[in-house]
Parts: structure tokens; C-alpha cells; sequence
């Protein structure tokens, strides 16, 4: 046995939209997106938008298609923020070990707990009653013995479910999972992987550690071990922010150059603002362009001193503009800073590894 800790990975139901229907009774039980719009592409999609082949990151004229009768809902950011951190500190009653993946999940290593509970299976229970109780929201868990198998057992029963797998059953769980179920297997992974007769993980099991490597360069080791169930990464409470970011999707495409000169200077000015609030300051500035065919580019800039404000922002990022390739009309502007003080500030954390007697059922 390779690891004797017991992670949780709890996982919020359609987070974003089972908040918009919480506080609208009138949303229950319709089909909902939060987000897209005239314009832009979906953030969440509500279960009964689900039925209708409706997901995150779709454009809202697609998924229209897809669901005629679909609500579009603007986000609501600050609400669920408001709403995560309840959840957050109902994790932190039981564990420090808490590694925030997202404003709706998170890893908890429970191995050894602030209640004393032997099960992990009971403590992943017992989080998802008091989410519901305090929250009126559901969420979902998986249970195992490292990070990547608690991550692909919270996804097995949702909604509202919880799946354990066992310690002494991570050698043959893989086996029959599809590939695509795999943890950092996308889906232009997944159809190479078809390509090569790799459908699930028996399939994976049965290449060596150099065919893999041969075929997917550095992550061959990482597929390797994880199809058995190998995985030591540790649950970092204290995840080491990259990078902070602002960006817009417009309405109408845009060309003019006064209408772009305003939204650069409003962008800069927003990022100044969600950095301050944290105390972040980076030395990259990054100019996002996505055109009126959904052509991408980017351009950055580094700088040896931090920079101090929106007007050095704004300054530069004007500078990223006029490097631009094409000049056609866009739809999306995006400024982000990286290279980050966050390193400097990075805080060493202790991982706690205790063999456990129980995992529960």
C-alpha cells in the first residue's frame, strides 16, 4: 500500500446555478445558465439545463440551440464567494489541511481530524448534512487514499452522493474507468489515447512506463502511476496564487479606437483594484485578444520592478496593443499579472501522514 492518508475532495452541485435558484425559488427545477448571454459563453449550467447537452464554457448561442427554453442568469460573484467561505469553515471545523481547488471544491486531508472521527467516510457525510443545513446547497464527495482517486470518486454519485473507494480496492478501480474520467486526461488527451486503442484504464495499465513516456513525453510517468492508483501529491492549504486576471466579452464586437482606449483603461483599473485588496503585486503583464472569429492572441510584458499602479498597467498595456498582428474587429479583452510577490510569501506547511486503521464503508 503506497499511501495510508485519507483525502476527501468535496464538490459543489452546479455551484454557481444552484445559487441563482436558492435565492429565485422562481429558477427551481428549470433549466438555467449563468452567464453567456447575447454575447458571451456559459459559466454553469443547472442540472435540467444539463438533460440538454448544455456545459460550461459553451457558447450561449449554442447552448440556446441545445435548450430553447434556457434562462440566462447573470453572475453573481460576490454571492458566491459569500457562500463558499460559509463552506470553507465548515471544512476547517474538522481539518488546517484544506487545499481550495476552486470557489466549489476543495481537498481535505482528514487523516488525522479535529473531531476524532476514525471513518472518513462518516466525516465526508457529516461535511455534505452540515453544507445543506447551513447553506441549503448540495454537494458531493469522494473519498480514497490520495488526491487523484478522491477527485475521480467525487464525481461517481452527484448529485447529492458520495462514492469511497477503498484502500484495498486502488488497484483494480482504475480498470474499468474511462479514460476520459481520468484526472488531467483532456479531450485532446483522451482522443489520442482513442487513436492508440486506450479506452480505459486496463487499457493504460497494460503500456509500460517508457511507451508511455515515449508517447506523452513528461505526464507518461504521471499516467503510469495514477492508473495505479500511485499519486503522492500532498493537500497544500497554502496554494501559491500564479497569477490575477480581468476580462471582458463584449456585446458587440469592437474597433473603434476611443470605444477600445476605455475599456484597456477600465480593465487596468480593475486589476489595480483586485490586487490591492490582496496585496499582490507582479513584474508580467499579459494583453488577452479574441477576435470577431475566435482567433487568440496574447502578448506580455516583463519588467525587472513590480508594477505599482493601473496608470502603469494601462500604459503598457497599450504599448501590448499597438503589437497586435491583425487589426479586426474583437469580442474579448483580458489584462493578467504574473510572476507574482506570492512566492516570496509563500508559506511552508507540514503535511501530516498518519497510517489509518478505518476508512469506512
Amino acid at each position: 500500500m503506497q499511501s495510508q492518508r485519507k483525502i476527501i475532495h468535496v464538490d459543489m452541485d452546479a455551484f454557481y446555478a444552484s445559487v441563482e435558484q436558492l435565492d429565485n425559488p422562481g429558477l427551481r427545477g428549470k433549466p438555467i445558465a449563468v452567464g453567456g448571454g447575447h454575447r458571451g459563453v456559459v459559466a454553469a449550467a443547472s442540472y435540467e439545463a444539463r438533460k440538454f447537452g448544455v456545459r460550461s464554457a459553451m457558447p450561449s448561442k449554442t447552448a440556446k440551440e441545445r435548450c430553447p427554453h434556457l434562462i440566462f442568469v447573470p453572475p453573481r460573484f460576490a454571492r458566491y464567494k459569500e457562500i463558499s467561505n460559509k463552506i470553507r469553515n465548515i471544512f476547517h471545523d474538522y481539518t488546517d489541511l484544506v487545499e481550495p481547488l476552486s470557489l466549489d471544491e476543495a481537498y481535505l486531508d482528514v487523516t488525522e481530524n479535529k473531531k476524532g472521527i476514525e471513518s472518513a467516510n462518516d466525516i465526508a457525510k457529516e461535511i455534505r448534512k452540515r453544507i445543506f443545513e447551513e447553506t441549503g446547497l448540495t454537494a458531493s464527495a469522494g473519498i480514497s487514499v490520495n488526491k487523484f482517486l478522491a477527485k475521480v470518486a467525487s464525481d461517481i454519485n452527484k448529485p447529492n452522493g458520495q462514492k469511497t473507494i477503498h484502500p484495498t480496492k486502488i488497484d483494480e478501480f482504475p480498470d474499468q474507468l474511462p479514460i476520459e474520467k481520468f484526472y488531467g486526461v483532456g479531450k485532446v488527451t483522451a482522443n489520442k489515447m482513442h487513436e492508440l486503442h486506450i479506452f480505459k484504464g486496463v487499457d493504460l495499465k497494460a503500456k509500460t512506463l517508457q511507451q508511455l513516456e515515449g508517447l506523452f513525453g513528461k505526464s507518461g510517468r504521471y499516467y503510469y502511476n495514477v492508473v495505479r492508483g500511485i499519486h503522492n501529491g500532498e493537500v497544500k492549504p497554502n496554494r501559491i496564487q500564479k497569477s490575477v486576471a480581468v476580462e471582458r466579452t463584449f456585446w458587440d464586437d469592437i474597433n473603434e479606437d476611443d470605444e477600445i482606449d476605455e475599456k484597456v483603461k477600465s480593465l487596468s483599473q480593475e486589476l489595480e483594484e483586485r490586487l490591492s485588496k490582496r496585496e499582490i503585486k507582479g513584474k508580467t503583464l499579459t494583453l488577452k485578444i479574441k477576435y470577431k472569429d475566435f482567433s487568440l492572441y496574447t502578448r506580455s510584458k516583463t519588467q525587472e520592478l513590480y508594477f505599482e499602479n493601473w496608470e502603469k498597467f494601462y500604459k503598457t498595456a497599450k504599448q501590448l496593443w499597438e503589437l497586435r498582428p491583425f487589426d479586426k474587429a474583437i469580442r474579448l479583452l483580458g489584462l493578467s499579472l504574473s510572476n507574482l510577490n506570492t512566492e516570496e510569501k509563500k508559506q511552508v506547511s507540514v503535511q501530516l501522514k498518519i497510517p489509518f486503521e478505518e476508512f469506512g464503508d
